[in-house]
C-alpha cells in the first residue's frame, strides 16, 4: 500500500510541476529523433544536426506561450505523426512515414488494416503508453493553469535559438552515406515527415484528376496481322508473391508441383519490380509507364486501352478491392469489367473471396465473347492475412496457426505464405488448363506486383512498401506460357522468349511484349523492350522511390543482407 501510494505521489506530483512536465513534452515529442539520431546512415554532423533541430524547434514552440498544457495539445497532430512514425519503425525498422505510406492509407481498404492491425499490437501499445499519459498531464495542465515560469520560457527560447544555428550550420558537413547529400526534406525529422505529407496530398489530387487529364489520350494503335486464328492474350497481376519461395526458383519445398509440370512455360530466372508497393508497381504493369517515366502516368491509359484500339475484346476481372487508384482506373478501361469481391453488408468489410473463383467467369466469357480477346486476371495472390488466401486443402505445411506476427512465430508465419503459393500454383495451372481447352492461340503473361518480407534474417523484416526495400520485395516470380497452336503459328516468338530466360528484366516489358505477341503497333511501342522481338536489349533496371524518382535499383539503401542474397543468384544489374 505504501509503495502504491508513493506512485501515485510522484505521478501527482508531475502532474503539478510544469518544469518536469516542460521535460516531459520535450523527451516524448523527441522519441522519434532518439532513433533517427542512431540508426539512420549519416556521418557524424549529419546525426548532429538530425538530433539538434528537431530540438531547437520544440524548444522554441513550448517558450512561445507560457501555459505549455495547451500547447501540447494543439500539438496534438504532431504527437499523431510521432505515433505513426513508431509503428513504422516496429514494421519495417527504419526510414521515414514515406509518401507511399501515406497513400496506403488512402487506398487500403477496411478488411486489409484489420487483418494487419492484429500483427501491429505491441507498437500501439508504446504508443498509447507513451503519448496517453502526455495528452492527459497536457489537459490537466491546461485546466489547471500551471504556466511555465518565465525564467525557464527564456531560456528554452534562447537554446531554441542557438541550436537552430547549430544545426544549419552542421548541415553544412553533413551527409546522407547512401546518397552522398544532405537535404533537410529528406533526411531531417519531422521535416521529412511533413513534405511526404505534402507530396502524397498533391499526388492524389493528380490521381483524383486523372480522368480529365487522360481523357484525350490515345495509343494510335493498330494491328498488323490478319490471320484467320482467334487469339486469347492473357495477363495475371499476382499479389505478393516472391521469388525465394517458390519451388520453380529452387525453393526446397513444393510449392509449385503444378506448374512444374506444364509444358510450354517459360520461367525468367532475374526479374524484380519497379516498386514494392501496389498502386504503382500495378500500375506500371498495366500500362507503358515504366520508372524512368512515371509522370507521364497521369496524361495516358493504360494497356487495355492500346489492346482496345487493335481490335480485341477486352475484359477485366478481379479479385481487389476498388481505391480510385490507377489500378482501378487502367482496369475499368477494359470493355467488361468484373470484380468477385463483396462487402458484408453489416460489417462492411470486404469478404475474401478465393481467386480460383476467376477461372469459370473468363471461360464464360471466353465462350460467349466472339473475336480477339485481351483478358487481365487480378488475383489477391498471398496479400497479408496470408491464412485467408487458400482453402483448407491446401494446408500443404503445418503447423499454420498463426495467432501473432513475431519472430518467435516464424515457422507457422512461413507456413502459411508457402501454402498460400501452394494455392497460387494451383490457381495459375487451373487456368492455364482452361485455356488449353479453348479453340484459339493463347499466350499467357503472369507476374507478382512485388515480393514480402518474412522476417528472413537478423533485422527482422516484415510485410513490403517499407521506404527500403529488401531483396526479398525486389525479387519475383515472371513466366510465360504459350499454347500449341501459338507455337506453331509464331515459333520465332516461342523461341526468343526461350532464349531470354535468364537475362536481368524488371516489369518494364510487360506492355511491350504484350502487344508484340498480339501484332499490335503503335507509336509508343519499344521493340527493345519486348521479349518476344529480335531488337530486345538488356537495360539498367531501375526502381522508383518514394518521390517518384528513377534510381538504380542497387542505390536504394539495399543493406550486406541483400547484396548476399543477390551475389547468391546471380542477379545483375
Amino acid at each position: 500500500m505504501r509503495e502504491t501510494s508513493q506512485k501515485r505521489s510522484l505521478l501527482e506530483r508531475l502532474s503539478h510541476n510544469p518544469v518536469a512536465l516542460f521535460y516531459i513534452y520535450l523527451l516524448v515529442n523527441m522519441v522519434p529523433t532518439f532513433y533517427f539520431t542512431l540508426f539512420q546512415p549519416l556521418n557524424f554532423l549529419g546525426r548532429a544536426t538530425v538530433f539538434l533541430f528537431p530540438l531547437s524547434l520544440y524548444l522554441l514552440v513550448f517558450s512561445l506561450f507560457k501555459n505549455i498544457g495547451r500547447t501540447q495539445i494543439i500539438l496534438f497532430p504532431v504527437l499523431f505523426i510521432h505515433a505513426f512514425q513508431i509503428v513504422l519503425f516496429y514494421l519495417f525498422g527504419e526510414d521515414v512515414i514515406a509518401v507511399d505510406m501515406y497513400l496506403n492509407v488512402a487506398t487500403t481498404n477496411t478488411t486489409e488494416i484489420t487483418e494487419l492491425l492484429g500483427s501491429l499490437l505491441p507498437s500501439i501499445g508504446f504508443v498509447c503508453l507513451l503519448y496517453i499519459p502526455t495528452l492527459v498531464w497536457a489537459i490537466l495542465q491546461w485546466k489547471r493553469k500551471l504556466y511555465l515560469p518565465k525564467v525557464v520560457r527564456h531560456r528554452a527560447f534562447n537554446s531554441g535559438i542557438l541550436l537552430f544555428v547549430a544545426s544549419f550550420l552542421l548541415s553544412m558537413g553533413s551527409q546522407n552515406t547512401n546518397r552522398e547529400a544532405f537535404a533537410f526534406t529528406v533526411d531531417v525529422y519531422p521535416i521529412n515527415a511533413y513534405y511526404n505529407l505534402n507530396f502524397a496530398i498533391k499526388k492524389w489530387g493528380k490521381v483524383k484528376a486523372y480522368p480529365h487529364t487522360s481523357k484525350n489520350f490515345s495509343f494510335e494503335a493498330k494491328r498488323t496481322r490478319t490471320d484467320s486464328l482467334r487469339e486469347i492474350v492473357v495477363l495475371v497481376v499476382g499479389e505478393t508473391g516472391r521469388a525465394h519461395n517458390w519451388q520453380l526458383y529452387g525453393y526446397d519445398r513444393p510449392t509449385n508441383p503444378l506448374l512444374a509440370q506444364q509444358e510450354h512455360l517459360v520461367l525468367y530466372q532475374d526479374v524484380l519490380t519497379q516498386s514494392n508497393t501496389t498502386h504503382k508497381s500495378v500500375s506500371m504493369i498495366l500500362s507503358d509507364v515504366n520508372a524512368a517515366n512515371y509522370q507521364d502516368i497521369y496524361y495516358r491509359k493504360g494497356i487495355a486501352q492500346a489492346f482496345k484500339e487493335g481490335g480485341f475484346t477486352t475484359i477485366c476481372l478481379s479479385n481487389q478491392s476498388e481505391n480510385n487508384s490507377f489500378i482501378e482506373y487502367f482496369t475499368k478501361e477494359a470493355d467488361i469489367y468484373q470484380t468477385i469481391r463483396t462487402t458484408d453488408s453489416k460489417t462492411h468489410l470486404t469478404v475474401n473471396r478465393p481467386d480460383e473463383e476467376l477461372i469459370p467467369l473468363m471461360t464464360e466469357l471466353i465462350e460467349k465473347t466472339p473475336g480477339n480477346l485481351f483478358i487481365i486476371l487480378h488475383s489477391y495472390g498471398s496479400h497479408f492475412n496470408y491464412k485467408e488466401r487458400y482453402p483448407q486443402a491446401y494446408r500443404q505445411f503445418t503447423p499454420d496457426n498463426l495467432t501473432a506476427v513475431s519472430r518467435r512465430q516464424k515457422e507457422q508465419l512461413v507456413n502459411t505464405y508457402d501454402n498460400s503459393i501452394r494455392y497460387t500454383d494451383y490457381f495459375l495451372s487451373s487456368t492455364l488448363d482452361a485455356l488449353k481447352k479453348i479453340d484459339a492461340t493463347s499466350i499467357l503473361l503472369y507476374t507478382s506486383d512485388h515480393g514480402e518480407d518474412l522476417f528472413d534474417d537478423d533485422r527482422g523484416l516484415f510485410l513490403h512498401s517499407s521506404p527500403t526495400p529488401s531483396y526479398y520485395q525486389l525479387h519475383i516470380p515472371f513466366f510465360m506460357w504459350f499454347s500449341n497452336s501459338f507455337i506453331d503459328a509464331h515459333p520465332e516468338q516461342y523461341q526468343l522468349a526461350q532464349s531470354r530466360q535468364t537475362h536481368p528484366i524488371s516489369t518494364h516489358v510487360i506492355f511491350h511484349t504484350l502487344l508484340d505477341v498480339a501484332a499490335i503497333q503503335t507509336p509508343h511501342f519499344k521493340p527493345e523492350y519486348s521479349l518476344v522481338n529480335p531488337q530486345f536489349t538488356v537495360l539498367p533496371r531501375l526502381y522508383l522511390n518514394d518521390h517518384d524518382l528513377a534510381v538504380p535499383y542497387q542505390k536504394m539503401n539495399l543493406k550486406e543482407e541483400d547484396f548476399e542474397q543477390i551475389k547468391k543468384l546471380n542477379l545483375k544489374n
